[in-house]
């Protein structure tokens, strides 16, 4: 009996949605200059597009105010012309992503107080995920997507939801979230999104050698990936952020109807509206409240 035709070009054919951290008060924060880590991001890409012919990358700039697409190699000139040099052939994603940084920063948010921002995760998450719904609708035949967060800063814990949402969507569609965090402290985000739908989380340990662990780590395809011993993180961070205050939180309270998590008890849910139980204030039993109850 005859399979059924995939629409995959084949098990080595690679889309990969790049998302770009370009938080500047991340970077100018960090031991690694951020001209350092774009050069050894950009030689990654050249990687990947080398590997296969059929291969696609797209990059998605995260900022601290905004997100958008700065490069797709499928629009690109055609790798092959002489004009296709690594300075010729990256200079439009340089040009848009100078073009992004100004505009960010003028959108007028200011650095919070206390603690160091974070990016717009959530909006890149899902810029990602419309694009691989795109490729999916365009024809016969795409690459299989995956998604590589490329991530310095915090998490954010008012995006908790969003984000969430996100990784939800690509567990559904069957795409791996990759991460590769170079922050201080690891992203509990990252690590959720890595562990469900199936993906690789690294933080490298030497940040001068970013591009070995790009390339040895997620350059390989995923089908490549079931022959490989890849790393594993020592443990996943599972805490959630409450929805009242946006902070991350080890205990809490949950909604039974909508699953919303609060740091403290409520008597109604901000989310769904529903009316919360009162908790017994005593320490009676259930078989002393029972003894107590009138007969019928």
């Amino acid at each position: 009996m005859a399979s059924v035709p995939s629409k995959l070009y084949s098990d080595d054919v690679s889309l990969v949605m790049v998302l770009l951290d370009t938080n500047p008060f991340f970077w100018t924060t960090s031991s690694l200059p951020f001209s350092q880590f774009l050069a050894q991001v950009l030689a990654f890409l050249n990687s990947m597009l080398l590997l296969n012919q059929l291969n696609q990358v797209v990059v998605i700039a995260t900022g601290y105010n905004s997100c958008d697409y700065i490069y797709d190699s499928s629009s690109a000139p055609n790798h092959s012309s002489e004009d296709a040099r690594l300075p010729a052939l990256y200079s439009n994603l340089l040009q848009k992503l100078e073009e992004f940084m100004i505009r960010d920063e003028k959108l007028g948010k200011e650095e919070p107080r206390g603690k160091l921002a974070s990016s717009l995760l959530s909006g890149s998450l899902s810029m990602a995920l419309c694009y691989i719904q795109r490729v999916f609708r365009s024809g016969p035949l795409h690459p299989q997507p995956r998604i590589l967060c490329l991530q310095g800063s915090p998490d954010g814990p008012e995006q908790y939801v969003a984000v969430m949402n996100a990784i939800f969507s690509a567990q559904r569609s069957m795409v791996p979230i990759d991460s590769c965090y170079v922050g201080a402290h690891n992203s509990a985000f990252l690590q959720q999104a890595s562990y469900i739908t199936g993906g690789v989380y690294v933080k490298p340990q030497h940040l001068d050698g970013l591009f070995q662990y790009l390339v040895t780590v997620f350059a390989t395809d995923l089908h490549s990936r079931s022959f490989l011993q890849l790393p594993r993180p020592a443990g996943v961070d599972f805490r959630a952020s409450c929805f009242c205050h946006k902070m991350t939180i080890d205990m809490g309270y949950i909604c039974s109807v909508c699953l919303s998590i609060f740091c403290k008890h409520h008597k109604k849910c901000s989310t769904c509206g529903s009316v919360f139980g009162q908790a017994q204030s005593d320490n009676t039993s259930a078989s002393d409240r029972k003894r107590k109850a009138p007969e019928t």
